[in-house]
């Protein structure tokens, strides 16, 4: 697969196709089913995704949690004769060490090594200040925080919850229960694993009678997963580093169900790069319980070593995410299913419908 070219995973999408607003209900979304083998595709609605379960399936789920990871900064220095910058835009993008986190800073032309920023709320005052203390490319700046007693509280006051850039609106409160899935509880990602957000209580409540084991891991998911790719042919293709960890308790499930010869079913691009990476750290060996760090880039021609179903969204025109389902479904099954999904106007992307291939 040496040859692909990242424009071979193009599709034509209308606009108004890409969804802006999540579903009225939570869980009142489309799914596209289509067999792995065939490449059949049948419409349905995700009420209907436990019916899709056996009762020998593991379901596993990605339990992180969003943060408000964009924040509103003003400059405490200006050059002299430099015009005013208005407020300065940051996105966390991932954690650097103590006080320390790696953010995409806009505009961030002006913004240099050294410069202090801070964050003010909305009665004026000073709740963050930060530091500049490196400067990377297309806009990565790494900020060293002052330190506050409690800082995800403070993000949890003047953050704003980082809707993906294809959604063109300013976040809502509303955005702060729905870009979140039930189950999330470990904070840390920039961006949902929107897969999981078609879950209710009683879908999950649902499952669980089938008599179906659910397992946790954990993928904090970042911004990268947004970015472009810039280069030409998928096999120089290099990803962005995520954090993820596996407990004892989940590890414990994925080698039974292994072992026992039963579907692993994953919910979403960021469990199977969870997975499948837990696969070739073991090699020939069972999953052990660890953290760690992943930049795995699944593409056509990967072997899948745990993964046996998957419950995803529908992704950007050639991206990486698209690259994975199509590695694991074939890519002319998975851009046909995306045509028909088009013709039929499935919603697209985070707030969109889903598919389920198996």
């Amino acid at each position: 697969m040496s040859d692909l070219l990242v424009t071979d995973f193009d599709y034509d999408l209308p606009e108004e196709l890409i969804a802006q607003e999540p579903p009225a209900q939570r869980g009142a979304s489309r799914m596209l089913i289509m067999d792995r083998a065939t490449g059949a595709p049948r419409d349905c609605q995700f009420t209907e995704f436990p019916s899709q379960l056996r009762k020998s399936d593991l379901l596993v789920l990605n339990d992180s949690r969003v943060i408000p990871a964009r924040l509103y900064a003003r400059r405490t220095l200006r050059r002299e004769k430099e015009k005013p910058t208005g407020r300065i835009e940051v996105m966390l993008t991932e954690p650097a060490g103590e006080n320390r986190w790696h953010a995409l800073v806009r505009p961030g032309r002006k913004i240099a090594i050294g410069e202090r920023l801070v964050f003010p709320a909305e009665d004026g005052a000073i709740l963050l200040e930060a530091q500049v203390l490196e400067r990377g490319l297309f806009g990565d700046r790494l900020l060293e925080f002052a330190p506050v007693d409690d800082f995800f509280s403070v993000l949890d006051r003047i953050g704003h919850i980082p809707l993906p850039p294809y959604i063109h609106r300013d976040d809502a409160a509303s955005d702060r229960e729905r870009y979140q899935t039930v189950f999330s509880r470990e904070r840390g990602s920039v961006a949902a694993p929107t897969a999981g957000l078609h879950f209710t209580p009683e879908t999950l409540g649902a499952i669980a009678a089938r008599g179906v084991e659910i397992a946790r891991v954990t993928l904090h998911v970042g911004l990268g997963t947004f970015a472009p790719l810039r280069v030409d042919r998928v096999d120089e293709v290099h990803l962005h580093r995520e954090r993820y960890s596996i407990s004892a308790e989940a590890a414990a499930a994925l080698n039974r169900a292994r072992s026992d010869g039963r579907r692993i079913v994953a919910v979403g691009t960021t469990v199977v790069r969870t997975l499948e990476s837990a696969a070739l750290r073991a090699g020939d060996g069972p999953i052990a319980p660890h953290s760690g760090d992943t930049e795995i880039f699944i593409s056509p021609g990967f072997e899948f070593r745990l993964v046996s179903a998957l419950l995803t969204n529908f992704h950007l025109p050639q991206s990486s995410l698209l690259m994975l389902v199509s590695a694991f479904a074939g890519r002319e099954h998975v851009l046909a299913a995306y045509k028909h999904a088009v013709e039929h106007h499935y919603r697209f992307f985070s707030y969109g419908d889903c598919m389920f291939l198996a």
